[in-house]
């Protein structure tokens, strides 16, 4: 009978498949730890990429805010010349009130009667004076009233006084000033001298 050793190949085959086995395992490693490095770059890049993007939008925000309070700033200087630009428009339009107001107190004036001080307020203008007796205030009430300038006079206080040595009453009067009908007024004549300019064409 024939007897076969079959040790030594076997622990050949052993062997080999151990050797197999360890760079199996070797290539494994080898590509997990390539896969590993290629996300930590891959996610590294996208980081980097999006950290970016955001300091780019924060710079875009902070010019963006410049720009809004440049744009603040001249809606404020905007307002603000409006107001003055308001302002001016007002005087222009008012310069000539005082002329018309003096002048038509003095039209309206009746004798007997002087005034001690003049305070306007907007429209409202209050009058102080001394009269010879109650009726040349009525009389100066009646003025008012039929005056295209000044309306709606109403007395505040009458009341008996002694001026150098003379027996007067003293009166506190307060009246508006027709504006709109004033500047009606003023149009009046330049619309006349058109119209005449008009008829002779």
């Amino acid at each position: 009978m024939i007897r076969i050793n079959l040790l030594p190949h076997r622990e050949e085959k052993r062997k080999a498949r151990q050797k197999q086995f360890a760079i199996l395992a070797g290539i494994a490693a080898a590509v997990s730890v390539s896969i590993a490095a290629l996300l930590w770059f891959a996610f590294d890049h996208q980081i980097d990429n999006q950290k970016g993007r955001n300091k780019y939008l924060t710079d875009e925000i902070a010019k963006l805010e410049k720009k809004i309070e440049e744009i603040r700033k001249i809606r404020e200087d905007t307002a603000s010349f409006l107001a003055k630009k308001q302002v001016v428009e007002s005087l222009q339009s008012n310069r000539s009130e005082s002329v018309h107001l003096l002048d038509q107190l003095l039209r309206q004036l009746p004798e007997g009667l002087y005034l001690k001080s003049i305070k306007q307020t907007g429209t409202k203008v209050n009058v102080t004076g001394y009269a010879q007796s109650n009726a040349r205030v009525a009389a100066l009430m009646r003025n008012i009233e039929a005056s295209p300038y000044i309306e709606s006079p109403s007395l505040i206080e009458i009341k008996a006084t002694t001026v150098n040595t003379a027996r007067a009453n003293e009166f506190n009067l307060d009246f508006s000033i027709k504006r709109a009908k004033a500047d009606d007024a003023n149009a009046g004549p330049k619309k006349a001298s058109t119209a005449q300019a008009e008829a002779k064409k």
